[in-house]
């Protein structure tokens, strides 16, 4: 938990004493001293690829922070990204679907954010981003999320009494007409860069300083198909990689029955790349955490694991372009209940209380 801590001491140092603008807004008597830090990857995991006019800042992780957690940037600020994402159930929101401004119900399942700095295969569940900076840029002017043209969201923090002083402080801005959307997207990416989980019992297990239940030993040998002759598999290892458990691939994974292929409007991967081949094709999503993040599916329809390898177990729905992976397993109860065990060792308690992910309070911001 060290870390977690100096993490919200620099966020805390960063919003400390902020001097206000002048009337012509003139931001150059500000200093402009950012100070870079280097994220520290995880064992096992790769490099995180940091973009060269994006580095990682105490000043810009603490605006991206208190940008996600603000309302400001939807059109009738009741909508923050925090609302989609929330910390404590692994920034998802336990929703089958997103709900934007107004009550307008979205299309899709809100994604994890845990690790999202490591997924250099495309964002959202069809891939149609390449950067977190690019990512940025839809849910704000999305009609069933922010709904806010980036205009008005600019105008509002241009005129904001505070967030000018901050772009000064993580951008070097010398005027306030210069805060522009580019610039919130970097801070968001930033601030999002941060959330990485990586403590789970799974990870204590390989470290040598927690062991396995009986359970959750014959859970994790049906999960990576490594289990002794007696003891059947379940495919999941392919798609769902240690130590993301998440391959960053787009597949049809046979939840869709033949109706619904027939007449669902979604159609995943194939309406960014428009090949037939990837026709209701989504992101393998991660399994970090994943006992907290029900329902399942890019449409939420399974409310349960038990749904979830239920689904798996039976085969899935025929497709021509469904993975060879999933097709019939053959799992009894206590295999199913095993498996269960193993994916509740994935739950990282000390990311989803880290202090320097959660929503900016009264001490953290002294403006």
């Amino acid at each position: 938990m060290k870390r977690s801590f100096v993490l919200l001491a620099i966020f805390v140092a960063a919003f400390a004493c902020l001097p206000g603008t002048s009337p012509s807004g003139d931001l150059q008597h500000i200093a402009y001293q950012p100070e870079t830090i280097a994220l520290q990857d995880p064992p096992a995991f790769v490099r995180m690829v940091i973009p060269q006019d994006n580095p990682l800042t105490i000043q810009g992780i603490a605006l991206g922070r208190q940008l996600f957690y603000d309302p400001l940037l939807s059109a009738d600020s009741t909508q923050s990204c925090a609302s989609c994402h929330q910390p404590l159930i692994a920034f998802t929101d336990a929703r089958a679907v997103s709900v934007g401004v107004k009550g307008k119900r979205g299309k899709r399942s809100s994604p994890s954010l845990f690790n999202v700095g490591y997924y250099y295969k495309g964002l959202f569940w069809d891939g149609r981003s390449s950067s977190l900076e690019e990512q940025a840029f839809h849910p704000v002017r999305d009609e069933l999320e922010m709904a806010l043209g980036w205009e008005e969201a600019v105008q509002r923090l241009q005129q904001h009494p505070t967030y000018p002083v901050l772009f000064r402080k993580a951008f070097g801005i010398k005027n306030i007409n210069q805060i522009d959307s580019v610039l919130v997207a970097r801070a968001l990416a930033q601030f999002q860069r941060t959330l990485i989980s990586s403590d789970a019992k799974l990870d204590r297990v390989k470290r040598g300083e927690a062991t396995f239940t009986a359970s959750e030993e014959r859970g994790a040998h049906i999960f990576s198909d490594s289990s002794p002759d007696d003891i059947p598999v379940s495919e999941c290892v392919h798609c769902h990689v240690d130590p993301l458990f998440t391959n960053l691939e787009f597949f049809n994974n046979g939840i869709l029955t033949p109706e619904e292929q027939m007449l669902v409007q979604d159609k995943g991967r194939f309406s960014i790349t428009g090949r037939r081949s990837d026709l209701y094709k989504f992101r393998t999503p991660t399994l970090r955490n994943i006992a907290l993040t029900a329902p399942y599916m890019h449409d939420g329809r399974f409310a349960t694991l038990e749904e979830v390898i239920d689904h798996y177990a039976s085969g899935g729905h025929f497709a021509e372009n469904v993975n060879p992976n999933v097709r019939v397993l053959h799992l009894e109860q206590e295999d199913k209940a095993d498996l269960i065990a193993f994916l509740h060792t994935l739950t990282d308690s000390s990311a989803l209380y880290n202090p320097a992910y959660q929503r900016p309070v009264a001490s953290d911001v002294k403006f």
